[in-house]
């Protein structure tokens, strides 16, 4: 608890940044929500030969994973506030449009009666009778909107969105307890206060619904200036959550070149993406992603030596490796093998030739002159995990396909683990005995080895800094680090080619300068 009260109190300005664009992102998708779903709702109750169609239509979209919905959106709205607006605007306008109808049809039928009896027309009925009487089932499907959408919009942090999920994403990356619960208790609270808020609001609805009305409209007004500022263009740098946290991440390329630079985080698949459609300047990737080439961009030449090596290596429990010695001499068949220009077209063929990522490693396998050929299948004797990109579906299947055909056990390949804190607890509890992971991950992320002098003088030296990872991991997890598999996938910072080109942009202190006389 007094680490977690630390991370807060350290990181108070961003947290409360965050928590302002999450309700910002909450309540402006909520407005749009109402403006159009108790209009459909009222319409739907004097057509209600279409109210089962209609409403079975807006069924449908709670039923797509918010993730699908977000990619769905991003070619029409790119990424930012926009799309995840949108989204949560169309998850939050069921319970809505539903309540509406059945608000309005539960009103007595007397009621109306002995309305038009009285002389008044249907507007009239409308607006003094049915919506007033129906307010509080109305009230009710906004109180499910309010709460919906505040659990939804920790996920548009992966496009860019920004809100608590920020802290979350980066948390889980950075097997990091108190940056997850910093994201995760603000949004649950902000659910709890926003329902308890809203539910004493509606015992008292019919006399406060103008003032209410009201203060929509002003809020929505103020939400549409704050997103056109929030999405405002400067150099701006595309980059994953964790990038932002992590000490060979942000904080150094920063510190070392102190360059300004405008920050917007996103998932992981995204930001290529982004940077080809120019919406972001510039992105901080991996160095041997596909889509370099695919897209022409460049990377900059670290040229003050900022990012740390991220040699990749098959990481395996203790009892594991002792049960099946013979792993280690299978794996190191591949050793030294896979260079980064390979790597680099290994995710190519996957990413954009669509090539199966089973077959790409089974391609990679055989061109080493080694055997493919047998799948097995049955109760699994080792399970291998992945994280969540193409890269690392690539290595667990290389890894899969290397124990079948080499020993008789059956194996399991776990794909799309969330991140690093996923991966490496379930390395650890035995849900998993091997995984795909990079040196630099193993010591700021699973290490967490502090400002400490001795880890500054190797941090560029793959052989040193390898060898430490080896023998920390041994010690305090019982884990074995296998020999390295010959690429290192560290960080770049990625721009465009022909930006690099017209500005004579080669080196990350070349754009520093670049910025500067722009400034």
């Amino acid at each position: 608890m007094e680490s977690f009260l630390q991370f807060v109190i350290s990181n108070q300005r961003e947290l409360v940044d965050q928590i302002f664009e999450h309700i910002g992102l909450t309540f402006t998708s909520l407005i749009l929500s109402l403006i159009i779903g108790i209009p459909i709702g009222i319409f739907l109750t004097r057509y209600k030969k279409l109210s089962d169609f209609v409403i079975g239509i807006i069924s449908i979209i709670q039923t797509i994973p918010s993730l699908a919905l977000f990619g769905f959106l991003l070619p029409f709205f790119g990424i930012g506030a926009k799309p995840a607006i949108i989204a949560l605007f169309l998850y939050a306008l069921l319970p809505i449009v539903r309540n509406t109808y059945a608000g309005i049809e539960g009103v007595e039928a007397s009621v109306k009666e002995a309305s038009k009896g009285m002389g008044m027309t249907n507007f009239q009925i409308l607006i003094k009778v049915e919506l007033p009487l129906a307010a509080p089932v109305i009230f009710a499907g906004i109180r499910t909107a309010t709460v919906l959408n505040v659990g939804i919009a920790t996920i548009a942090t992966y496009i860019g969105a920004g809100g608590l999920g920020n802290f979350i994403a980066s948390g889980i990356a950075l097997n990091d307890t108190n940056m997850i619960l910093a994201g995760a208790i603000p949004a649950a609270l902000l659910a709890v206060f926003f329902d308890f808020t809203l539910g004493t609001l509606q015992k008292s609805i019919t006399q406060i619904i103008k003032p209410v009305l009201l203060l929509s409209g002003i809020f929505i007004f103020i939400s549409i200036i704050f997103f056109q500022t929030f999405d405002s263009r400067s150099f701006t740098v595309g980059c994953v959550p964790e990038f932002m946290e992590r000490a060979d991440g942000y904080k150094s390329l920063i510190k070392e070149y102190r360059i300004k630079i405008k920050t917007k985080e996103m998932d992981s698949q995204l930001i290529f993406q982004a940077l080809k459609n120019k919406e972001v300047d510039a992105i901080v990737g991996n160095s041997t992603e596909g889509r370099i080439n695919t897209y022409k961009l460049k990377i900059l030449e670290d040229d003050r030596n900022v990012f740390p090596p991220y040699s990749a290596c098959p990481v395996i429990r203790g009892d594991t490796l002792r049960k099946y010695p013979i792993l280690k001499n299978i794996f190191s068949t591949i050793e030294g093998k896979i260079t980064n220009k390979r790597m680099s077209e290994l995710n190519y063929q996957a990413e954009y030739n669509k090539v199966p990522v089973r077959k790409v490693a089974s391609d990679f396998l055989s061109e080493l002159g080694l055997r493919t050929n047998i799948q097995k299948s049955g109760k699994p004797d080792i399970v291998i995990g992945s994280k969540n990109f193409t890269e690392q579906f690539i290595l667990a299947e290389i890894l899969a396909l290397l124990i079948e055909n080499n020993t008789d056990l059956n194996v399991e390949v776990k794909k799309g683990l969330a991140g690093t804190k996923i991966c490496f607890d379930s390395l650890k509890k035995g849900e998993i005995d091997i995984y795909p992971e990079y040196t630099g991950t193993g010591l700021f992320v699973i290490l967490k080895p502090g400002n400490n002098k001795e880890i500054s003088s190797i941090i560029n030296d793959e052989n040193k800094l390898y060898n430490l990872i080896k023998s920390e991991s041994k010690k305090h997890f019982d884990v074995e680090w296998l020999q390295p598999l010959g690429f290192n996938n560290t960080w770049a910072l990625i721009m465009r080619k022909d930006d690099t080109d017209k500005y004579n942009i080669k080196t990350i202190s070349d754009l520093k300068l670049y910025l500067e006389k722009e400034i």
